[in-house]
């Protein structure tokens, strides 16, 4: 069901026929122009086998968008004295971390924020095991050739080992602190423990196959279960997922871009000094001639040809969102699917959601 201001007349239209073009099983979008939700929809199903339409509060795990979420609680803790950009991770996490090539450059919280640190994701990034030297024979294996600070590449270990920090610095659990520190306060629902979510408010995940077509992503929204009974707080938070496991609805999602469009502070409630939700959204590395990379968000060119907006992408299981917006004319968009056969119906979408609302509104 969509919320229709006049401005509205027929981009219910294109978006169903993008979401025909490109064979789109849910489809989750806001708009926000001059500070305000303007519009939004969902379109498609949130359940396919059901045949459960997609309702505008229904949950999406949002994948790298929950990034910025990681960073935001970061800095929080920058901001109380209990961290500094500069802290050397393995200090923190109790382990050194130290490329071997490299044994002499620390890596900063800042270089695992800007995907500067020289980790990747080249053993995967479910545990800290993975590059923890008393665990795991070839934790070496876990770092490119390049010195820490130089070179971007992104990495997913990188923010599961800074959701271990923000434990280590709060005394809290990552999921509860994000929930207690960020979404509370401003109204959001959701959070990073699949077990506390409404079941009839998940939007399913189906990843598209060859063959097979549309088949449920099971692990999307997997509990936890008894995998808490043995959690190690500082060092267990990558269960959760702080890389990329945050869920929560697109008008949600919304509102905590609004947060950022306006520097740390929404509807009177202040998350983030002016300074470091500034300094999230300043360029810090390049990733190439379309983009750079601040802290946990893009500064891209490409999204809307012409256009420079601030945000993330998200892809995970099949889903795939976005969050993008302008900071001084404030404007933006939250683009989110639960399953495409062409991933390109994000950029589509986000196109089509500029045209009819900005550029025509303000002619260009």
């Amino acid at each position: 069901m969509a919320s229709f201001p006049a401005a509205a007349h027929g981009i219910g239209d294109t978006l169903a026929s993008l979401m025909a073009e490109h064979d789109t099983v849910g489809l989750a979008v806001v708009v926000v122009r001059d500070n305000a939700v303007v519009y939004r929809d969902s379109l498609g199903w949130k359940d396919l086998e059901a045949r459960t339409p997609l309702e505008q509060d229904d949950v999406f795990r949002i994948a790298s968008i929950s990034k910025s979420f990681v960073a935001t609680s970061i800095l929080q803790l920058v901001e109380q004295g209990r961290l500094s950009l500069d802290d050397d991770a393995g200090a923190l996490l109790g382990f050194a971390v130290r490329n071997p090539r490299f044994p002499d450059a620390a890596v900063t919280l800042r270089m695992l924020l800007n995907h500067t640190s020289s980790i990747t994701d080249s053993q995967r990034y479910h545990s800290l095991d993975i590059i923890n030297p008393a665990t795991n024979g070839s934790w070496a294996d876990s770092y490119s050739a390049h010195a820490p600070g130089t070179h971007y590449q992104y990495s997913n270990l990188g923010y599961n080992m800074l959701g271990a920090v923000v434990e280590r610095a709060s005394g809290q659990r990552f999921d509860r602190y994000v929930r207690e520190h960020v979404l509370e306060p401003l109204g959001l629902d959701g959070g990073h423990l699949p077990d506390a979510l409404d079941p009839d408010r998940i939007a399913q995940i189906y990843r598209h196959q060859d063959g097979a077509g549309f088949v449920r992503s099971e692990a999307a929204y997997a509990r936890l279960g008894d995998r808490l009974d043995d959690y190690r707080p500082g060092y267990s938070a990558a269960v959760f997922s702080p890389t990329g496991g945050l869920k929560i609805s697109a008008p949600d999602l919304a509102r905590y871009m609004l947060m950022h469009m306006n520097l740390g502070e929404w509807d009177g409630v202040r998350i983030l000094s002016r300074e470091h939700a500034a300094l999230m959204q300043s360029p810090s590395v390049e990733i190439d001639a379309d983009a750079d990379y601040g802290l946990a968000l893009r500064i891209d060119r490409a999204l809307i040809p012409g256009v420079t907006l601030v945000g993330h992408t998200g892809s995970a299981y099949g889903l795939y969102s976005s969050m993008f917006f302008d900071p001084v004319r404030k404007y933006g968009f939250v683009v989110i699917t639960n399953g495409t056969r062409d991933p390109e119906v994000r950029t589509a979408v986000n196109r089509a959601l500029y045209s009819h609302f900005i550029e025509s509104a303000e002619g260009g």
